[in-house]
C-alpha cells in the first residue's frame, strides 16, 4: 500500500516535469526561428521596395534590384514542379495502393536513402548527366529537373501517407458503387488526400527555393533576364549567397533579398493553407 501510494505520489512530479521540459522545447524551437526571421527583417526590410522588385542588379548586385533573379527562380521552380509533380503523385498512389510487396519495400527504402542525401550530391550528378550527358548545358532546364530529382523522394513519401492513412471505408464503399481501381484513385482517393499532396508539395517547394548547391552546378551563375529554359539564370537564393560571401558592400541588398524570399515563403504556405481547409469546409475531405 505504501508503495503504491508513493508510485500516485511520483506520478504528478514525473508528468510536471514531462510537460516542462516540451514547453521549453517548443520555446527553443519557436524562439530561434522568430530571432532569425526577426533579425532578417530587421536588417532588410530598409531595402525593399518597388524598385526593389522591378529593376535588375547592378554593380554585381550592390545596386539595382531582383527582377531577373525572380523571373529565373520562377522559371526554375515551374520546371521542378512540373517534371516532380506527376512523377511523384503516381508514384506515391502505386506505392499507397500496390506496393506492399518487395518491390514496394524496395521502393520506400530508396527514396528514404535519397531523402537524406546531401543535395550538393545532387548538384553534381546534375552537373554531369543534366548539363554534360543531355547537353542542356547551364541552364534553368538543367536547374529544375536536378532540383525536381532532389524533391522527389519528400514529394511522393509525404502523399503516399496521405493516401495510405485514408480509410478503408472509403475503397470499399467506391468499390461497391462500381468504381474500377482508377476510378477508386482518381475520384475517390485523390481528392480526399488533396491536403496530403499539398503539404508534400509546400514542403518541396521551399526545399527547392532554399536550395543553393544545386544550382551552382546546373542553372548557373548570371544575374541576367533569361531568354529561354536553356538560357543559364540565378535564382534567389543563390544571389543572397553571392552578396553575403563574394561582394564586398552586398549585404544590404542581401537581407533584402532574403526578405523578399521569406515573403515568397509565407505566401506558398498561407495559399496551401487556405486550400486544404477549403477542400475541408466542402466536405472534399473527412475532417
Amino acid at each position: 500500500m505504501a508503495n503504491l501510494l508513493a508510485a500516485q505520489g511520483g506520478r504528478p512530479l514525473r508528468d510536471g516535469l514531462a510537460d516542462l521540459a516540451t514547453w521549453l522545447g517548443v520555446t527553443l524551437v519557436a524562439g530561434s526561428a522568430l530571432w532569425v526571421v526577426a533579425d532578417v527583417i530587421w536588417h532588410g526590410v530598409g531595402a525593399v521596395n518597388w524598385g526593389f522588385v522591378t529593376t535588375a542588379p547592378q554593380d554585381a548586385g550592390r545596386a539595382g534590384g531582383i527582377s531577373t533573379i525572380l523571373v529565373a527562380t520562377f522559371l526554375v521552380l515551374l520546371v521542378c514542379m512540373t517534371a516532380a509533380l506527376p512523377l511523384g503523385l503516381g508514384a506515391a498512389m502505386y506505392l499507397s495502393e500496390y506496393g506492399r510487396g518487395p518491390m514496394g519495400r524496395w521502393v520506400r527504402r530508396s527514396l528514404d536513402v535519397l531523402a537524406g542525401v546531401p543535395s550538393i550530391v545532387f548538384g553534381l550528378f546534375g552537373a554531369v548527366f543534366f548539363v554534360q550527358v543531355l547537353g542542356l548545358g547551364f541552364s534553368i532546364l538543367a536547374g529544375g529537373l536536378t532540383l525536381a530529382c532532389m524533391v522527389l523522394p519528400i514529394l511522393i513519401r509525404t502523399t503516399e501517407m496521405a493516401f495510405s492513412g485514408l480509410p478503408q471505408e472509403y475503397r470499399a464503399g467506391a468499390a461497391a458503387l462500381g468504381f474500377g481501381p482508377s476510378g477508386i484513385l482518381l475520384r475517390v482517393l485523390l481528392p480526399a488526400a488533396a491536403p496530403g499532396l499539398v503539404a508534400g508539395l509546400i514542403l518541396g517547394v521551399g526545399r527547392a527555393l532554399a536550395e543553393t548547391a544545386v544550382l551552382i552546378f546546373t542553372s548557373g551563375y548570371v544575374d541576367r533576364m533569361p531568354d529561354s529554359l536553356l538560357d543559364s539564370g540565378r535564382v534567389l537564393s543563390l544571389h543572397i549567397f553571392d552578396l553575403s560571401m563574394n561582394v564586398p558592400g552586398g549585404d544590404h541588398n542581401a537581407y533584402g533579398a532574403a526578405v523578399v524570399l521569406l515573403l515568397i515563403l509565407l505566401v506558398i504556405n498561407g495559399i496551401g493553407g487556405w486550400l486544404s481547409r477549403r477542400w475541408i469546409g466542402r466536405g472534399i475531405v473527412a475532417s
